[in-house]
């Protein structure tokens, strides 16, 4: 027999899923919920609590629980595509905004990821992705200019990927990501719909040609609501 709290628990999700409790709206509030359901305070803390941990909810002090949009995109960490394939599997409109494109010859830490010799310059483009009308994707991507000598901001609006096999005759290889979750700054506040999220997941990717070039270093800031990052893996014998 269940507890009552995961009674209560299993009664909100079918609520949710249901679309009785749309994304971002706001649950009843504690009294409520306890008199509508005939639980005790204990049990419904218990309830939203579970309800957070497993991410359909979150909890905001002084102002309540929200319901979160369980429906999240999924991004292949062991796979390497671009936004622009990655969006023709969504549902819903998703747009790209290019907010700067500039040749430059990077500061330090840059030029040690992308490994530069003295004379190498680097592009720098910084790209906002928009899904169902939110802007909840910040990427700033660097690129080895020796191996990408010309950008546009309609080919960043586009799909850069497209552009180096497609135009440049560039194979691209492989890539080593690193997943972290950290602060939002000041950019993240400025560009995204962060809807009072303090936090972002954040995918910092290096990016080969098949020969083993590096030429790509970009670092993807994702509002932590809306994304899951899957990957498939086998147990070695």
């Amino acid at each position: 027999m269940n507890s009552k709290y995961i009674t209560l628990y299993n009664k909100i999700i079918e609520k949710i899923e249901q679309g009785s409790y749309p994304p971002s709206s706001k649950l009843p509030s504690e009294n409520e919920l306890m008199e509508k359901y005939k639980f005790s305070r204990d049990t419904v803390r218990k309830a939203l609590n579970m309800l957070e941990h497993n991410g359909y909810i979150n909890k905001v002090k002084g102002k309540g629980s929200f319901v979160l949009d369980i429906n999240r995109h999924k991004f292949p960490v062991s796979g390497l595509i671009s936004f622009k394939e990655m969006a023709e599997s969504m549902e819903g409109e998703s747009k790209t905004l290019v907010k700067s494109l500039e040749l430059t010859k990077g500061d330090k830490f840059l030029r040690s990821k992308l490994v530069l010799e003295d004379d190498e310059k680097l592009w720098n483009v910084v790209r906002v992705r928009e899904i169902g009308g939110k802007k909840i994707i910040l990427d700033k991507d660097h690129f080895n200019s020796t191996y990408i000598p010309e950008l546009t901001k309609e080919i960043c609006r586009d799909s850069i990927y497209d552009y180096i096999e497609k135009e440049l005759g560039l194979k691209i290889g492989f890539a080593k990501k690193e997943i972290t979750v950290r602060s939002s700054s000041e950019e993240d506040i400025e560009y995204l719909d962060l809807e009072g999220y303090d936090m972002v997941v954040v995918v910092d990717t290096m990016v080969y040609l098949q020969d083993g070039t590096l030429f790509q270093y970009t670092e993807s800031r994702h509002r932590p609501d809306k994304f899951k990052f899957v990957d498939f893996a086998r147990r070695a014998y």
